[in-house]
């Protein structure tokens, strides 16, 4: 059956399993790659959006049509994620880190990567890199907003971000090599 969303938004309050089996349908696969940049494997991700689909449906009648619904879902899975890695980043705390030297990557190294690739880079950054990364430059937030929301200061959430371009950047440039090297 179509669904409007505001049919789904009806159905899913008030407890109709076919409209959250619609709705979980439309959403889940985008939002598992959500997941997936803020975990380091599938089954953790997979524990996230299944947390994260519990409490859209818990939530949905709250849901107030300010923003789009798919946007709404995503906040969801992205703050679920981030209480999913907040107990590990107080294992790993994040310091400022004065000196990051910048390492340039090329077009061309950055073309020969799928995205499958780029994927598994993010997913090897330490914990704290790897969430600020996807806040920021997937996300969209600024610093001051991932420090108010990781009870971390501003510099520190930079200095991550710095720490998590710079790693990437050496491993796309690394993973370049090798495919360079295997062609020659």
């Amino acid at each position: 059956m179509n669904f409007t969303e505001a049919q789904l938004i009806k159905g899913c309050s008030q407890g109709d399993r076919e409209s959250q089996r619609e709705l979980y349908q439309r959403y889940a696969a985008a939002m598992l790659m959500v997941c997936t940049r803020y975990s380091k494997n599938r089954e953790d991700a997979e524990d996230i959006l299944q947390e994260a689909f519990i409490k859209v449906f818990k939530n949905i009648k709250n849901f107030k049509q300010q923003s789009t619904l798919g946007y709404w879902i995503k906040r969801i899975v992205v703050n679920t994620a981030l209480n999913f890695q907040r107990g590990k980043l107080y294992l790993f705390p994040m310091v400022e880190l004065d000196d990051q030297s910048t390492i340039s990557v090329s077009d061309q190294a950055l073309a020969n990567c799928s995205l499958q690739d780029l994927t598994k880079m993010i997913q090897s950054l330490p914990d704290g890199c790897q969430v600020i990364f996807n806040l920021y430059a997937i996300e969209g937030y600024k610093h001051h907003e991932i420090a108010k929301m990781l009870k971390i200061s501003e510099g520190t959430s930079k200095s991550q971000y710095a720490r998590a371009k710079s790693l990437l950047q050496q491993m796309i440039n690394t993973a370049s090599n090798i495919n360079y090297e295997k062609y020659q």
